[in-house]
């Protein structure tokens, strides 16, 4: 058996665009450079941004191929639409023109790497028009290599241009962006990257299902290469040909089919039906963030349909169809409620030590919140009086006393919110008390209204009553100033307390300002003046001293009983060091 002399290339590498007509996805940077190119007014640096596999570097390629191309028969300048087999063109596609140098700054990020870019671009080109550097991942570069190359990127050689391709254009220091002629490249839609993906299977020769290639273009992402990647993997993965069925598998998509029940389920409140169905796809193989993901995407749909209509050509028959009829049936207010209660859950899925369980929960707080009633809608009812809600049935009555009839008074009417229970608030007579019999229907007459009487007037509030004791001012101070309170207990020696009159014996650990600010908070507590002063008298003694003077007192009472005393004469060097007093014992025994 021979094998081919030429090894097997990748679909994203055998499939790179040759020229501008190929580049699908970025027809506004092809029209400005077409006009540059045209005019003569071609910029000295470009740079190329956006997510990987848009055609970044494949775009700097374009560029250098165009910058140099001189036509077939070597005659010809720089052209949107380079020949492609000149020279130039052939060596610069296969990578090996001595003038096009790509460098990958994610392996050259130093001073030095760049500081021979700037010896070298001194030198003329040896037999290109350019002399063209393409800097892949340039945020990768030092900030020493960034600075270096400032001065040759803002006035390089006439016959240097440079060429820039990101991912992070953040990372990129303005001073280098303002030097540059920036290029965002936008992601591919789905529907393009589908129509490209027909194109490159029907060069490969084999079959496949546009499903299946509309599902790959979604799991692209908006990225070619990535889409060439999973397209050359279902197509090694099928047997000739690509089915919808064989990616769902390979890649572990949900079914969108079981998606779409799975969220009628949802909405019906059925909490059985969408546990079996989440956990039949969990037995089949899906993530639970997968199919929250896949709920998430229907529930964009459907909003999507509900303002634009159902025309997406990437959807299915069935799925516009069943897109239309819930777009007709639910609200703006449900549809968000539900995006925020499935993104919630996505959210709590991707981190959960337990995602099918954190998924099936998340899915049921779906299932009861779509239970409750739209939040305009029960405003539309409360304001139009129309709720039907369920009203106590009245107590029944108590069993009769007599076994042939009963005294039996005509209960109160249950309360209704009907607007016609107005009708019964006419003033009607009392019927008076009946003996009726125990079997027979009582009636209950509708009752009279009675005039509401007057509310009395409440009582004035009964003035706060004066402290008469140091504890109760003590007890007024302490919320309101704790240090003026701690002031207080400790030194405040009381002379004289009557009425809105204190008299406190003066101590010097007491602050001038001490009178004054007790008697506010005495005015504030009690509404009435107070007269505070400090005098020069002996007064009683102070919250503090009443309490070691009967800490004190238990002490010595504890000594001079009979048992301590013996205790201390058999050891005259013992000491007492703790003790309580018991507030009713007799220390006499």
């Amino acid at each position: 058996m021979s094998e081919s002399s030429t090894p097997y290339r990748v679909l994203a590498r055998k499939y790179r665009p040759q020229n501008f007509s190929e580049l699908i996805g970025q027809d506004a940077m092809v029209t400005t450079l077409a006009n540059a190119i045209r005019r003569g007014r071609l910029a000295h640096a470009f740079l190329l941004t956006g997510v990987r596999g848009v055609g970044k570097t494949s775009t700097a390629r374009l560029i250098a191929k165009a910058l140099n191309c001189i036509g077939p028969d070597g005659q010809g300048g720089p052209t949107i639409d380079p020949c492609g087999t000149c020279e130039p063109c052939v060596a610069i596609a296969e990578g090996r023109h001595i003038d096009v140098v790509e460098m990958d700054a994610a392996s050259h990020t130093s001073i030095d790497d760049v500081r021979e870019i700037i010896e070298a671009v001194r030198y003329a080109s040896v037999s290109a028009r350019y002399k063209i550097y393409i800097i892949d991942e340039v945020h990768m570069l030092s900030k020493s290599a960034f600075n270096g190359l400032l001065k040759t990127l803002e006035e390089p050689p006439a016959h240097v241009k440079f060429l820039f391709a990101t991912t992070e254009v953040n990372k990129v220091p303005i001073t280098v962006l303002s030097r540059c002629q920036r290029f965002d490249l936008r992601r591919i839609t789905a529907d393009k990257l589908a129509a490209h993906f027909a194109n490159v299977i029907a060069a490969e020769g084999v079959e496949a299902d546009p499903e299946a290639l509309a599902l790959i273009a979604r799991a692209a992402e908006g990225s070619a290469r990535d889409g060439l990647s999973i397209l050359d993997q279902a197509i090694a993965h099928g047997s000739g040909r690509v089915e919808a069925q064989q990616v769902r598998d390979m890649l572990g998509l949900s079914d969108r089919g079981a998606v779409r029940r799975l969220f009628g389920e949802m909405l019906k409140g059925d909490a059985a039906a969408v546990l079996a169905s989440i956990r039949g796809q969990y037995d089949l193989g899906v993530e639970p963030v997968a199919t929250l993901h896949g709920l998430l995407e229907t529930c964009h749909a459907i909003t999507r349909a509900k303002v634009a209509g159902t025309d997406d050509p990437a959807l299915s028959a069935e799925e516009r169809e069943a897109y239309g009829d819930w777009a007709g049936k639910l609200g703006f207010a449900t549809l968000h409620r539900l995006w925020q209660l499935l993104l919630k859950g996505h959210g709590e899925v991707q981190t959960a030590a337990m995602p099918i369980e954190a998924a099936e929960m998340a899915l049921l707080r779906v299932v009861h919140a779509s239970q409750l009633p739209d939040p305009g809608e029960l405003a539309r009812r409360l304001a139009s009086g129309d709720l039907n809600l369920p009203v106590a049935p009245a107590p029944a009555p108590p069993p009769a006393a007599e076994p042939q009839g009963a005294l039996m008074a005509a209960p109160a009417p249950a309360p209704t919110l009907a607007p016609a229970a107005a009708s019964v608030l006419a003033p009607v007579e009392t019927p008076p008390l009946a003996v009726v019999p125990a079997t027979a229907p009582v009636v209950a007459p509708a009752p009279a209204v009675m005039p509401e009487p007057e509310p009395e007037p409440e009582p004035e509030p009964a003035p706060p009553s004066l402290p008469a004791t140091g504890e109760a001012i003590h007890a007024l101070l302490l919320p309101e100033n704790a240090l003026l309170a701690q002031l207080f207990h400790d030194y405040a020696a009381i002379v004289r307390l009557e009425g809105e009159e204190l008299l406190i014996a003066r101590h010097q650990r007491l602050p001038q300002n001490f009178a004054g600010d007790v008697a506010n908070i005495l005015k504030r507590c009690t509404g009435r003046t107070w007269s505070v002063g400090l005098v020069d008298e002996a007064g009683a003694p102070s919250l503090l001293a009443r309490i070691r003077a009967e800490e004190d007192a238990a002490r010595n009472a504890i000594l001079e009983s009979p048992l301590v005393k013996a205790a201390l004469e058999a050891f005259p060097e013992a000491e007492l060091i703790d003790y309580s007093a018991p507030e009713k014992r007799s220390l006499a025994s």
